[in-house]
C-alpha cells in the first residue's frame, strides 16, 4: 500500500468496504501456498492413494477450488468476484514429509484475488487434516502466505526467495 493507510477502516475508525468501483478493470493474477507436515507413514498412505476416506489430494483440490469462489461469504469484506481460474497444484516432500500446496487464481476486475488464493491454500490443507487426522492427529498447518501476485494499481509482488 503507497500511503500506509488501512483501508478497510473509514475515517471514524469502522470496518468498511473498500470502494473499488472507480478502479481500472485489470486482468489480476495471485498465488499463495501453506504446507501441511505429517508423519512419514501418513504421506506414504496419501500418495499410495489407500485411504480409506478416498483421493486425499483430489477432495483437497476441490474443496481449495470451492473455497476460492465462496471466499466472499467468509471474509466479511472481501468483494465477491467472477474468478476466470483457479488451480491447485500440490509438491510432496518425502525427505521432510510435507506436502506444499500452492493456490493460483486468476480474475479480470476491479480488485485483486489474492484473498481467493489464500482461503483456497487453507481449506486445501485443513482438507488434507481432516481427511488425516484419524491416523495424524499431530500434523501442522504452516507458512500460509503469498506467493506473488500481478496487475492492478499496485503492481506486481512477490515473495522473498521466490
Amino acid at each position: 500500500m503507497p500511503d500506509n493507510k488501512l483501508t478497510h477502516i473509514d475515517e471514524q475508525g469502522r470496518a468498511c468496504m473498500v470502494d473499488v468501483g472507480a478502479k481500472g478493470v485489470t486482468r489480476r493474477e495471485a498465488s499463495a501456498e501453506a504446507l501441511v507436515a505429517m508423519q512419514p507413514a501418513t504421506l506414504r498412505l496419501i500418495l499410495a492413494g489407500g485411504h480409506k476416506k478416498g483421493e486425499v489430494l483430489s477432495v483437497a483440490r476441490i474443496a481449495g477450488i470451492q473455497a476460492a469462489k465462496k471466499c466472499p461469504e467468509l471474509i466479511p469484506l472481501c468483494h465477491p468476484l467472477a474468478l476466470s481460474f483457479v488451480d491447485l497444484a500440490f509438491d510432496t516432500d518425502e525427505i521432510d514429509s510435507q506436502i506444499r500446496i500452492l493456490a493460483s487464481c486468476k480474475v479480470t476486475g476491479q480488485t485483486g484475488v489474492e484473498m481467493e488464493a489464500l482461503t483456497a491454500a487453507s481449506v486445501a490443507a485443513l482438507t488434507i487434516y481432516d481427511m488425516c487426522k484419524a491416523v495424524d492427529p499431530g500434523m501442522s498447518i504452516t507458512r500460509v502466505r503469498l506467493v506473488s501476485k500481478s496487475g492492478g494499481q499496485s503492481g506486481d509482488w512477490r515473495a522473498s526467495g521466490e
